[in-house]
Formats: structure tokens, sequence, C-alpha cells
């Protein structure tokens, strides 16, 4: 029988495992020394929540579906029709073609063409690779098209720590402000975290408080890189963004709570396609352009 998500790929280095999905790239677990550091899913088991899927040409959500580029108006299907929105791009539910595998790494290559309120055609590529440094991912799409396109990227992995309750996990997001949204999620304005219930910066324990915010103007190492930890007793789990990931997604959401905290890097905020306090965000790939990113996980 097929599983819902194609072939699965381990990919292994010393303690560390992960599983790849032939389905959307997907990370679907990553294991160190037997215990998960990424909470994913079982193989026959369809993907819920986004749950360790890649997110491009755009990830988190847009208007209606709706966008200018280039002097015309994009419409895209609505795939979250209950908020009347697009959401998390166009690659997660197709099958991705391994074109590198080692014992340790894996590479996955999909093509994007043109349809309803897409505009060109880009090729996307994912390496999963494990070391004793932990988990990294390399992503690069590349406008293999004549037109401009609109990009960005994000990830939707859900770090686990052996928790019971979400209450329990100490959280540190390094992130100055976060974007304050309407009941359908998309952007009002960027507003600092001080003296709020958004503000995660102190490592405390998340308790009854449900997320689905994006953070920004985040506070980084001295590899240029910001860290997101989770702890609970002797437990840690971290994840990491480069330069070009500007923003964090923190989601526990109340029909996934206790199910582990999802934390997605992001190169832009939610609906960075049209005007408004997440614009800036959005990469414009010219033909024959490609971007590069990386993001990582640790845990013991």
């Amino acid at each position: 029988m097929t599983n819902p998500t194609g072939e699965q790929y381990e990919i292994v280095s010393g303690e560390h495992r992960a599983v790849i999905t032939e389905v959307g790239a997907t990370l679907r677990t990553y294991t160190v020394e037997g215990r998960h550091v990424v909470r994913g899913f079982e193989a026959h088991e369809v993907i819920k929540g986004g749950r360790g899927m890649q997110l491009l040409p755009w990830p988190n959500r847009i208007r209606d579906g709706r966008y200018p580029f280039d002097g015309t108006t994009q419409q895209l299907a609505l795939t979250e029709p209950k908020r009347h929105n697009a959401i998390h791009g166009l690659a997660r539910h197709v099958v991705w073609t391994v074109t590198e595998q080692a014992a340790d790494a894996i590479t996955q290559r999909v093509r994007i063409y043109p349809q309803s309120g897409w505009p060109g055609t880009i090729e996307a590529t994912v390496t999963h690779q494990v070391s004793e440094r932990g988990l990294q991912v390399t992503v690069r799409a590349t406008n293999i098209g004549s037109t401009d396109v609109p990009f960005g990227y994000a990830s939707h992995p859900y770090l686990t720590v052996g928790e019971e309750t979400v209450d329990d996990v100490s959280i540190t997001v390094p992130a100055a402000s976060y974007l304050e949204v309407d009941d359908r999620l998309l952007p009002v304005r960027v507003s600092p975290v001080d003296g709020l219930p958004e503000d995660l910066r102190s490592g405390a324990p998340l308790g009854p408080t449900n997320l689905d915010t994006a953070y920004t103007d985040l506070e980084r190492d001295e590899d240029g890189r910001w860290r997101v930890r989770l702890a609970l007793g002797d437990r840690q789990a971290e994840l990491w963004g480069d330069s070009t990931m500007t923003w964090i997604q923190i989601f526990t959401g109340e029909s996934f709570r206790n199910l582990s905290i999802a934390v997605e890097p992001m190169t832009c905020g939610p609906d960075a396609f049209n005007p408004g306090p997440t614009h800036e965000g959005m990469i414009v790939l010219a033909p024959g352009k490609s971007y590069t990113g990386r993001w990582g996980v640790t845990g013991q």
C-alpha cells in the first residue's frame, strides 16, 4: 500500500536520524539518540497542520488569494477557504524528485510552472543533511522562466522536548516585534512586544497562551543566526535561521495544542505579496536569479 506522502527517505549520521518524504520534501521525523526533536507523523498518516512541509513560493497567507505584480492582479486559489486566503504556497502536496542521495543527506527538486495566480516558472531544491551538529536544511530557488516572479519561503517543523502539555515548555524567541493581525490572521501593524504576552525573550514557560504569531526584529548571535530555544527538564530543542530568514512564526493553535510547538523560519511575513507592513520582505527573482537560505535544528 502506498503511503499518503509517497516514498520515505531515511538519512542517518551517528545518533541523528531523519525521515524525509517524497511528497512535499517533508521532514517527517528527526530524532537524536532515539528521542524526537521534531515531532512529525507516521508514514501511514496524512499530513495535518502543515507538519514538516516546505512552503514556497510564498509562506503563510495571501489576502483573498489576490496580489498585484508587474502591472497585473494575480488571483490564486483560496486554499484556506474558512478565512478566504491562499495559504502556504504551491509545493506542499506535489512530488519532489530526488536528485542526490547519501547516507546522511538527500536533495529533492520541484518545478512550479505558470498557473492561475502564479506568473512564472521556478525550480527549487531542498537538501536535508544530518551530522553531529544536528539537522541542516538548505533551500535554493531559481527563476528558470522569462519573467520576474515574487518569492518567499518558509518551513513548518514542530519541535518537541518530550512534553505532555506545551504549557510546561520554556520557550525563548529572540524577537523585539510581532505582527498584529485581524480575525483572518492578516497584517494590521508591526508592534513592539514589550510588556505583552507576545514577549517570549525571557525563556519563561509558555503557560496557557495560544499562539499563531509572526515575529520580526530578530536578535542574532555572532554567527548571524537567530535561535529559538525550547526546554523542559533535561530536554532541549533549538531551531536556527540564517540572515535570509527575517521572520519567525510560532504556532500552538488550539486544535493542535499539546502536540508540540511549530517554529517556522520565514523569509517574509504574512501577506508579503501585497502592500502593507510586511511587503518589504517579498523577494523578486529576475530570470536566471536565485535565492539560497538555510535553517536547522539541534536537540538533546
